[in-house]
C-alpha cells in the first residue's frame, strides 16, 4: 500500500529536518497523524468563497433582472443546494484518511479514475489562473502597481503556503478571517444602511423565472466547485471525528462566505450599476471612508492568495494521483513540492499575458463546471453512503489489482449515463439542448444529471453488499 512503512519512517526522518513542511502527499494518514477539531474546518472552506469574485456573481440576479431580494433568494436556494452536496465529501477524509480523488477509485476503478483527475486537474489549474489575473490586474487598476511584479509576489506567497501544506493552509485561513471579517462586517453595515453611497435599490426590477433559476444554477455550481477537493482539507481530523457536525462545519462555512457576498455583490450592481466588483468595491468603500475602499481592497485581495494557494495544493494532489496510474512511486515530500512549484510556474506563464476581463468567462465556466461535476459527486456520494456505506479497503485504493479493478465499468457507464441525461435539458454557452426550451431557456440539466448518475449507480451496483469483508469476496468481479 502506497504509505508503507519505509516511506513513513523516511518522511519522519525528513520532518525533523524541515518541520515546518507537511511530510504527506497522496498517502493515507495514519490514526497516529490525525488531529484537530470539527471547528477547526470552517475557516478554510468560509475563506474558499470570501473574495471580489464571489461578489461579482452576485451581479448576475440585477443584470438579469432580478431584484435585490429575488438575486438573495436564488442565491440562498442554490447555496443551500449545491453546499449540501459538497458538505458531505467532507466525512470521507476523516473516515478514509485520503485525499478526495484517490477515494473515487472505487467508484471508477483505479485506471478509471482518470476521468476525474482530468476534470479536477481542468477546473484547479483554471482557478488558480483566474485568481491570479483578477488580482495582478485589478490591483493594478486601482493603484497602478505593476501586474507582472503583483502576479508574481501574489503567487510566491500563495505557492510558499502551499509547498508548507495541509496545516499551514488552515493557519493562513483562520488569520485572513480575523483580518478581513471585521473590514467586510463594518462594510456591510454601512452599505445597508445608505452610507456607502450609490442609488438605493429599488423594488422595480422585479421578477423573471429564467433569471432566477440561471442565479439558482451559478450559485449552486460555486461550491459544487468546492466538492474535488474537500477531503483534501479533513483527511487529517481524527476517525472518531462526529460526521454530522464535520458536514455542518463545512455547510457553514462555505456557505455563509458566498451568500453574504453574493448579497453584497447584489446590492452593488443595483447600486452602482457595477460591471467590476473589485472596482465597486473601492468606490463604494471611500463613500463610507475616504481611504477604507483601498483598505477593502486590499484585503479581498489578501483572500484571493490563499485561493491560489489551496488551489496549488489540490492540483498537486490532483497531478500525483495522476501520475501514480501511469507509473507507481512512493509519494514524497519532494514530489508534491516539486509539483506544487511547476502549478504556480503554469498560473504565470498563463494569466500574465491576459487581460483582467474574466468574469462573465468565469461565470461561464462555473456553469460548465457544474455540468461535469453532478454525475460524478452523485456517484461518489451514493457509493460512499448508500453502497459500501464507508466500508473501504484503503490497501486495495492504491492497486489496480485490488478489489476496486483498474477499470470499474458500473461507475464508468453510471457517469456517462448522467452526462447524457443533462444534454438535450442544457442552457449553457457551450450546449443547448432540444428540451431547453419546454423550461422557457432555463437551465435544469443539473437536476438530470444528478438524479440519473444517482439511479444508474444504485441500479448497476444493486447486488453489491456492504462492508470490506464481502467486497474482498467480491474483488474477482469488481
Amino acid at each position: 500500500m502506497t504509505g508503507s512503512d519505509p516511506a513513513a519512517n523516511c518522511g519522519v526522518r525528513h520532518a525533523r529536518r524541515f518541520p515546518v513542511i507537511e511530510r504527506r502527499s497522496i498517502d493515507w494518514i495514519t490514526p497516529g497523524e490525525r488531529h484537530g477539531t470539527v471547528s477547526a474546518v470552517s475557516p478554510l472552506f468560509f475563506i474558499a468563497n470570501w473574495n471580489f469574485f464571489t461578489v461579482a456573481l452576485g451581479f448576475s440576479g440585477p443584470a438579469l433582472g432580478l431584484s435585490v431580494g429575488w438575486s438573495i433568494a436564488a442565491s440562498t436556494l442554490g447555496l443551500l443546494t449545491g453546499t449540501f452536496f459538497t458538505a458531505c465529501h467532507a466525512t470521507q477524509g476523516s473516515r478514509l484518511g485520503l485525499p478526495q480523488i484517490i477515494q473515487s477509485r472505487a467508484q471508477f476503478g483505479f485506471y478509471g479514475v482518470i476521468v476525474i483527475v482530468a476534470m479536477a486537474l481542468a477546473c484547479y489549474l483554471a482557478f488558480g489562473v483566474v485568481f491570479t489575473i483578477l488580482t495582478a490586474h485589478g490591483l493594478a487598476e486601482i493603484f497602478g502597481w505593476s501586474p507582472l511584479i503583483t502576479g508574481l509576489v501574489v503567487n510566491l506567497v500563495g505557492g510558499a503556503f502551499a509547498i508548507a501544506g495541509h496545516d499551514h493552509l488552515h493557519r493562513l485561513s483562520r488569520f485572513t478571517i480575523y483580518a478581513t471579517v471585521p473590514l467586510m462586517l463594518a462594510f456591510t453595515v454601512a452599505l445597508f444602511m445608505g452610507k456607502a453611497g450609490g442609488d438605493a435599490p429599488s423594488g422595480g426590477h422585479g421578477f423573471a423565472a429564467k433569471a432566477f433559476f440561471t442565479v439558482f444554477a451559478v450559485s449552486a455550481a460555486c461550491n459544487m466547485a468546492l466538492a474535488p477537493v474537500v477531503s483534501d482539507y479533513t483527511r487529517y481530523l481524527p476517525v472518531a471525528t462526529p460526521s454530522r457536525w464535520l458536514i455542518a462545519s463545512v455547510y457553514a462555512g462555505a456557505g455563509i462566505s458566498a451568500l453574504w457576498l453574493m448579497a453584497v455583490g447584489a446590492w452593488l450592481s443595483a447600486s452602482y450599476h457595477a460591471t467590476d466588483a473589485l472596482a465597486a468595491l473601492h468606490l463604494a468603500g471611500d463613500n463610507v471612508v475616504r481611504g477604507f475602499g483601498a483598505v477593502l481592497v486590499l484585503a479581498s485581495a489578501m483572500t484571493l492568495v490563499v485561493g491560489i494557494a489551496t488551489a496549488a495544493y489540490s492540483v498537486s494532489l490532483q497531478f500525483l494521483t495522476g501520475a501514480d496510474l501511469i507509473r507507481r512511486f512512493t509519494p514524497t515530500r519532494s514530489l508534491r513540492i516539486a509539483v506544487t512549484v511547476l502549478t504556480i510556474v503554469i498560473y504565470l506563464l498563463v494569466a500574465l499575458p491576459f487581460g483582467n476581463h474574466v468574469v462573465d468567462a468565469a461565470s461561464d465556466a462555473l456553469s460548465i463546471l457544474l455540468f461535469l461535476l453532478v454525475p460524478w459527486t452523485a456517484i461518489n456520494l451514493v457509493d460512499y453512503f448508500f453502497i459500501r456505506r464507508g466500508d473501504y479497503v484503503i490497501g486495495d485504493l492504491f492497486t489496480p489489482e485490488g478489489v476496486y479493478g483498474g477499470w470499474s465499468w458500473r461507475g464508468l457507464v453510471a457517469y456517462l449515463l448522467g452526462f447524457l441525461a443533462m444534454l438535450p435539458f442544457a442552457a449553457l454557452p457551450f450546449c443547448t439542448g432540444p428540451l431547453s426550451a419546454l423550461w422557457g431557456g432555463i437551465d435544469v440539466s443539473w437536476l438530470a444529471g444528478l438524479i440519473a448518475a444517482a439511479v444508474a449507480y444504485l441500479m448497476l451496483t444493486r447486488d453489491r453488499r456492504t462492508g470490506a469483508a464481502r467486497l474482498g469476496a467480491d474483488s474477482a468481479s469488481a
